[in-house]
This record gives structure tokens, sequence and C-alpha cells, in this order.
């Protein structure tokens, strides 16, 4: 039996709602069906030994995809780069994980938010360490919870949650995605971490303007860069669409 395949197995064992589900036949179908399985997968116990298997699979992905060192991406201005990529594949100190408020990841079936790829790719620990941490709190807009990353390049995550904009962002929307950057960047500083992306926040389904995000985005880490010098070696905007590149390069420069 190949190792996916029985990985898909043993998840499909301990879940009675997969019960009815066959493997399929191609290796593609297979990714998709054991990431969707992961995604619905509540946090709890599985042994150490299934772990090995998985982290030894999602490491292999994680190389398929390419890895790239934050040292081979340019800088646009003074420290900061904006760099248009995945950023599972990042080699970083910290990475920034634009979640919601349980921090538990998306349950979504192979949904492409951000959440739910970092999760899916760092493995399932990073759920149950998150599960651990919260407790059945919940964080509220613009706090920030560091967890380890697992099986992605980078050494650390940083998880915050954006707020949720229904029409036009009001002062506190925008007090609120600022603090995302500037707590991620404290909680950076206090662990010594040199290095660390941050993608979009808030402006996937949470709504946020694009443009105005990334205007808040860009002054609150320059405002704090101002008054924080030679704290950080690296500040990378990762972004995941062209119409975000210009945007930011626009905004930065």
């Amino acid at each position: 039996m190949n190792n996916i395949d029985y990985l898909i197995e043993e998840l499909i064992k301990e879940d009675k709602r997969l019960s009815d589900i066959k493997i399929p036949s191609t290796l593609d179908e297979k990714k998709d069906l054991y990431r969707a399985i992961r995604n619905i997968r509540e946090p709890k116990y599985i042994s150490k030994e299934y772990l090995n298997l998985q982290d030894k699979y999602l490491q292999k992905e994680i190389k398929l995809k390419g890895i790239i060192d934050e040292k081979d991406i340019p800088k646009d201005k003074g420290i900061i780069s904006i760099w248009l990529g995945d950023i599972t594949t990042l080699k970083v100190d910290v990475i920034v994980n634009a979640c919601n408020e349980y921090l538990l990841g998306c349950f979504n079936p192979t949904h492409r938010c951000i959440d739910n790829t970092i999760h899916s790719f760092a493995g399932m620990q990073l759920r149950e360490e998150c599960n651990n941490i919260m407790k059945d709190k919940t964080l509220p807009n613009g706090e920030v919870v560091i967890t380890s990353a697992y099986n992605l390049p980078s050494k650390y995550i940083i998880h915050t949650v954006g707020p949720q904009i229904n029409k036009i962002p009001t002062p506190k929307d925008e007090k609120d995605l600022a603090n995302c950057y500037f707590n991620a960047l404290e909680l950076a500083k206090a662990k010594g971490l040199k290095t660390i992306a941050f993608p979009c926040i808030a402006t996937g389904l949470y709504g946020f303007p694009q443009d105005k995000a990334s205007k808040i985005a860009i002054k609150t880490i320059n405002d704090y860069l101002s008054t924080n010098k030679n704290i950080f070696n690296h500040i990378i905007f990762n972004v995941f669409k062209d119409e975000d590149l210009i945007l930011y390069k626009r905004n930065l420069l």
C-alpha cells in the first residue's frame, strides 16, 4: 500500500462521517482527498507513527512546490520586499497567518484561503497546538498568537485575526487591521525573529478593500521601523494576486 493510501485510510477509520468514501485511483485525486479529510478533522490524538508518515509526505510536497529562501527575494525599499507567491514555501523566521477567531484553521475541505493552506501544509500538529492554546477561547481582532510551523520551511507562524467588513471599513476596523501588523512585529521582536512575511490580511473573504488595506499595512510597518531600527533584517509583503502586487508596489514606492 502506498503511504498516501495508508494516511487516507487511517483517517477514514477514525471518522464515521467518512465510512462511505472510496480512495480514488489517481494521485492528484488522492492528494485532494487527503487534504480534505485533514481539513475537517477535529483536533485530537493521533499516533506518532502516523504523524511521522504525514510529515514525510508534507515535506516532500513542499519541496515539489519549491522552497523560496528569503535571501533570494530582492528588497524593494529598505528592508521591505513585495513578493508574489505561496507563503507556505517561504523560508523565513516567521510567516503570518490571517486566521479566524477560533484559531483552528479552515474546516472547509480544500478551501484555498491562506488559513486552510497553512494548516494543510504545516500538518495536523498545528491544529492541535492551536486548540491547546485557545481552550475554547476566541482571539480578538488585531491580537496575535505564535506557534511552531511544523512542516513549513519557516520556523514559526504568527496567527492574527483581521476585521470582517460589511460595507465600508470603520475607524475601528482600520485600527484593528493596523494592530494585526503592529502586534505581529512586536511579538516577532520579543522572540528575536529577524525575517517575517505578511499576507494581505483581511482582504479576501473578510472584505477589507485591497487598496486601503495595503496602505494601512505599509504605513504601520514604516511607522514601526522608524522607531525600531536594526530589529529586523527582512520584511516581506506576500501577495497572491497580480492586482495586489501592483497595489503594494505603487503604495510602497
